[in-house]
């Protein structure tokens, strides 16, 4: 079973920073998995929104532009932040989660297999 991200690492220290942002606010009672969930969801339809009409060489190139990459950063943010939410209040170590994920794909897609 995954547990939170081991002390001293970045990912913990992020997810202590945002609990802190959370508690200082009394936002935890607001903070169940549903609703993370749901804000993750939101968020990520936030950064799709940037690209959604966009060409390949558009999207590939969408940092060129200040503004629209700081909008593309701050989106990226507001989704890392509500998944290392969700993630803690279920007791997954996200990067572990990552990790384990990697060895089934490498099984369930081996090099040299044919493409989709």
């Amino acid at each position: 079973m995954d547990t939170t991200p081991p002390a001293g690492s970045e990912l913990a220290e992020l997810t202590a920073a945002l609990n802190t942002f959370s508690a200082e606010r009394h936002w935890q009672p607001f903070h169940t998995p549903k609703n993370l969930v749901m804000a993750l969801s939101v968020e990520a339809a936030e950064l799709v929104e940037i690209f959604q009409w966009l060409t390949p060489e558009q999207a590939a190139d969408v940092m060129s532009d200040p503004e629209r990459g700081e909008h593309v950063r701050e989106e990226i943010a507001d989704v890392l932040a509500y998944l290392l939410g969700l993630a803690d209040k279920l007791g997954i170590d996200p990067a572990q989660a990552l990790r384990d994920k990697m060895v089934k794909n490498a099984i369930k897609y081996p090099p040299g297999a044919p493409g989709l």
